[in-house]
């Protein structure tokens, strides 16, 4: 996800973000910026910012700034995806600051070139640290596709933390092909924690069967974050779209709270307070719980409360997308200028907004949009963005034919 965010550094030149990286903290205005030129880098193609990142990623200094610039560094190396930076992730494996070896397993993941039996070695032994570490080692196995040699993996299964257990049920789902790991993980969909929720959806993703599709999409955890997993899922090998799982990822994408599970939490009174608390709730089933409560009141109140919370808590990225999606999923008509506001949102941040009102043009018929969502479906980078686009934009110009206009 980090790519969406590109934009925000792009007042960075590549230039000035080697020249920070290689500064003494201590030298810079703020330390801070040299762990941002990492980031920086993580976005640009030369040689010689790869040359720089693969420096950072082996600098071993104590120093706070230092040592964040250093994972900052191996997850920018993640994202440029060359092998070179190979020999420097390995050795980070071996790191105790478990947030660096953590992104070290990520990027090897990321770059996706075969290991030989040393390296899978390497990446075996990270297995004997925090609980977060293991996770991510595991899923490296996974996204790589390493077979389970000493059983270690398999012994993971039976971890008494679900996040541990979840990645190595994925790991045996995709490489050793027993889908009896995907039952706990659908189970885990379900479960009142948010954070054991998004586990599952990440791991559902790892583990690529279709068969978890359809509890995935009702999950109440972020759209992005199922949409990540569901493309995931459903694409082949060629990148093409499964026929069969279409129109499970419209309903995802389209993301109706009536649709999701959300009876493992409790149900928001239909009250202005109750919604507005809910909406602003960390955990998205709590945000999700409050937008349906919104949707059963009478249509004067909707406008009314959606016209209160753009103008209070408009600017909340989550917030900002639910009315979008809100307004067309109710046929608000008039409040189709949010939906056209929305769709022309270009901080990334919002990216998400875009997908909701990329659906409520649809809805609402909003013709005078095809020319920005064609923009968008041929060039937006963001898959559940693009791919929306393309789908509205289809609906529309059919819904113009039809109609006669």
């Amino acid at each position: 996800m980090a790519e969406r965010f590109d934009t925000l550094f792009s007042g960075m030149s590549e230039e000035a973000a080697m020249r920070a990286l290689r500064s003494d903290p201590a030298e810079l205005d703020n330390p801070g910026t040299k762990y941002l030129a990492a980031t920086r880098l993580g976005a640009c193609t030369s040689a010689a910012s790869l040359d720089r990142l693969i420096e950072a990623g082996s600098n071993t200094t104590d120093n706070l700034y230092e040592r964040i610039t250093r994972r900052k560094a191996l997850e920018a190396l993640g994202r440029r995806k060359d092998p070179k930076a190979l020999p420097v992730l390995i050795q980070a494996l071996q790191a105790e600051d478990e947030p660096t070896v953590v992104n070290a397993a990520d990027a090897i993941a990321r770059i996706g070139s075969p290991l030989d039996p040393q390296r899978v070695t390497a990446l075996t032994q990270a297995l004997n640290g925090p609980d977060n570490q293991r996770r991510a080692i595991v899923q490296a196995f996974t996204r790589l596709g390493i077979h389970d040699q000493g059983g270690v993996i398999d012994q993971c299964r039976q971890d008494d933390n679900p996040l541990v257990a979840g990645a190595a049920h994925a790991h045996a789902v995709r490489v050793e092909g027993d889908r009896q790991g995907l039952t706990p993980l659908m189970r885990q969909l379900r479960d009142e924690n948010p954070g054991r929720r998004r586990a599952a959806v990440i791991d559902l993703g790892d583990a690529g069967r279709v068969e978890g599709l359809s509890g995935l999409i009702r999950c109440p955890v972020s759209m992005p974050l199922r949409a990540k997993s569901a493309f995931q899922m459903a694409t082949n090998a060629d990148g093409s779209i499964k026929p069969e799982t279409t129109a499970l990822i419209e309903q995802l994408l389209q993301d109706d709270p009536r649709r999701l599970d959300l009876e493992i939490v409790p149900t928001t009174e239909p009250s202005p307070q109750a919604i507005r608390d809910g909406l602003q709730h960390r955990d998205e089933a709590r945000q999700y719980a409050a937008a349906k409560a919104l949707m059963v009141l009478p249509r004067a109140q909707q406008l009314e409360q959606i016209d209160s919370l753009r103008d209070s808590l408009g600017s909340d990225y989550g917030v900002h997308y639910l009315l979008a999606s809100c307004t067309g999923l109710l046929d608000l008509h008039e409040r189709s200028d949010l939906v056209r506001a929305a769709l022309a949102e270009s901080a990334p941040q919002y990216a998400k907004s875009r997908v909701a009102a990329a659906w409520s043009c649809v809805r609402l018929k909003l013709h005078d949009q095809i020319e920005l969502l064609s923009e968008l479906g041929r060039s937006n980078p963001w898959q559940p963005l693009q791919w929306s686009c393309l789908r509205a934009t289809e609906f529309l110009q059919q819904l113009r034919t039809t109609s006669g206009l």
